[in-house]
């Protein structure tokens, strides 16, 4: 067996539709009638799949899954977010593997935009 790729992340919300509408004005991605869509990578993309011990406070310790979205211009992106009113729960940091943010969907649930 070789796994080619993430196929997808599935979880629960308090509330759909204002998640829909969230991450459709926030993050501009188009959630479609069945509830999700479909995100087409690019060559350049890479999708991480990592795993944290229960301990490991990268991300809060009573969130078990944390999203990483990969963006094309990071400050464009705070640009985007401010204009939405969503505030930055991490400010920008920088690292050998690039510029991340963190800000909340409407279920405080952490995501991680990236900047290769």
């Amino acid at each position: 067996m070789k796994v080619n790729g993430l196929g997808g992340v599935f979880w629960r919300t308090k509330n759909l539709e204002n998640s829909k509408k969230w991450y459709r004005e926030v993050l501009k991605i188009d959630i479609e009638n069945w509830n999700g869509a479909m995100i087409t990578s690019k060559p350049d993309h890479n999708i991480i799949f990592s795993l944290f011990s229960e301990e490991d406070d990268y991300f809060p310790t009573d969130q078990q899954v944390m999203l990483n979205f990969q963006v094309e211009n990071l400050e464009d992106s705070i640009d985007h977010l401010e204009k939405k009113g969503v505030p930055l729960v991490m400010e920008k940091t920088v690292s050998e593997y690039g510029k991340f943010i963190w800000i909340e969907d409407p279920d405080g649930r952490r995501i991680e935009l990236w900047e290769k």
